[in-house]
């Protein structure tokens, strides 16, 4: 069983003195961090070699799922992304405790007419994706993580010091505990103190917006369909969230401008509630009542390199993407995917795991998907945020098209789900 170690602690090291040697060392034990150290512990369980042994390591406690209330952070998960999950063995627990799935999505136009459906049973799915809170994704991966006696977790542990050289990459705890590996993969997110250390150079700008993030009760069910209003200042997504037949609340991620966010933030529950159900034309009726709110400044970040010797960047840590379509986390087990391959290629090739050549490939495969679907969030907002009256006109008309063209519009569809 994987041992967890606070620092401070008398828990013993089940590993004997001078055998803090692994193969991997994972940094940063959220949802894409947690996934890829799970992946990699079964998927190296039948290696002639024997199995990989992996460190991860976390600097804060893992958060709790409360099945009283809802997380305000939330991931709307693909259908790639859920066999993933299937595959490190949590997607069951997942579900168990609390996933939604949603069956239809509609995207509209505040400034016009246009508006866009999907719905799963045109593409003959049984949803188009599940919204999953960041608490039940991350406890499901550490209690599996708990059950894989080829993973030693860390947690909380703060690293104080790097090396890295040619015959391997080492970290030294806060306490002094010195870990050493092949490889270090840094998923500690988008202001990775890794990224930072090694000196990653990265693209980035600031959009001048804050997402407010909070779970909401609402007079109408949301029917399980997601839905999207696209304003000029900014994009409103209301999410389902199913809880045992429960419809009556969803998860919001409103991007607003930054003096707006602050001036929503400002306001007593009653304003906000009457304010978000006008921002949400209404489509769920009055909003009732919102928890604790959070705003979250939006950055789009891209590192120029993943890799180099003996250490890659994953998840957030190599890319950070606008919110208004939720495929941040997605993109993250995209890079889990890819990375999980080549290792496995080059442990079966008896290549060093730590070798350039080896994370290259890693890079070359998601580097151009990942900016992609960075310019296409981009094209997005600065579309919807164009005021021309002729660039409202053709979106809404493109909109309104492409809504009576199915084939292309089910193929889209399929497309986001990574179908």
């Amino acid at each position: 069983m994987a041992w967890v170690w606070p620092p401070g602690s008398q828990a013993m090291d089940k590993r004997s003195e001078g055998q803090n040697q692994y193969d991997i060392i994972v940094v940063g034990a959220g949802m894409v961090g947690a996934a890829m150290a799970c992946l990699l512990a079964k998927q190296s369980r039948d290696y002639q070699t024997g199995p990989l042994q992996i460190a991860l390591v976390e600097a804060r406690p893992t958060p709790e799922f409360n099945p009283h209330q809802f997380d305000p952070r939330v991931a709307a998960i693909t259908e790639k992304s859920r066999q993933l999950l299937v595959r490190c063995g949590v997607w069951d627990g997942v579900a168990a405790k609390r996933a939604s799935p949603y069956e239809a999505m509609e995207v509209w136009d505040a400034e016009g007419t246009g508006r866009i459906q999907f719905n799963c049973h045109d593409i003959h799915q049984p949803s188009l994706g599940h919204i999953v809170e960041n608490a039940v994704l991350v406890e499901s991966l550490m209690t599996e993580i708990a059950e894989l006696d080829n993973i030693d977790l860390y947690c909380p542990a703060v690293i104080v010091d790097y090396q890295n050289d040619k015959q391997g990459i080492s970290i030294q705890l806060e306490d002094g505990t010195p870990l050493s590996a092949n490889l270090l993969l840094a998923a500690d997110g988008a202001n990775s103190a890794i990224r930072q250390h090694f000196d990653f150079e990265t693209v980035e700008w600031d959009y001048g917006h804050q997402a407010i993030v909070s779970t909401i009760t609402t007079e109408q069910a949301n029917q399980k369909i997601a839905r999207q209003r696209f304003m000029p200042t900014g994009p409103l997504a209301l999410l389902p969230l199913n809880n045992e037949g429960d419809l009556q609340h969803c998860s919001i991620v409103w991007s607003q401008e930054t003096s707006e966010a602050e001036r929503l933030m400002g306001l007593d529950e009653d304003q906000f509630c009457a304010e978000l159900s006008l921002a949400s034309e209404y489509c769920l009726g009055q909003v009732l009542r919102v928890d604790k709110r959070f705003a979250i400044p939006l950055r789009q970040r891209h590192a120029k390199d993943y890799v180099m010797h003996r250490l890659a960047l994953i998840g957030d840590s190599a890319h950070s993407i606008h919110p208004l379509a939720g495929q941040g986390v997605n993109l993250g087990f995209a890079d889990v995917l890819v990375l999980a391959e080549e290792i496995d290629r080059a442990v079966k090739r008896g290549l060093d795991l730590g070798d350039l050549s080896v994370l290259k490939r890693y890079q070359r495969r998601r580097k151009p998907e990942n900016l992609a679907a960075m310019a296409a969030m981009e094209g997005f907002k600065r579309l919807f945020a164009a005021q021309p009256l002729a660039v409202r006109l053709l979106r809404n008309m493109g909109m309104s098209r492409l809504n009576q063209v199915a084939m292309v519009k089910n193929q889209l569809i399929k497309l986001a789900m990574g179908l």
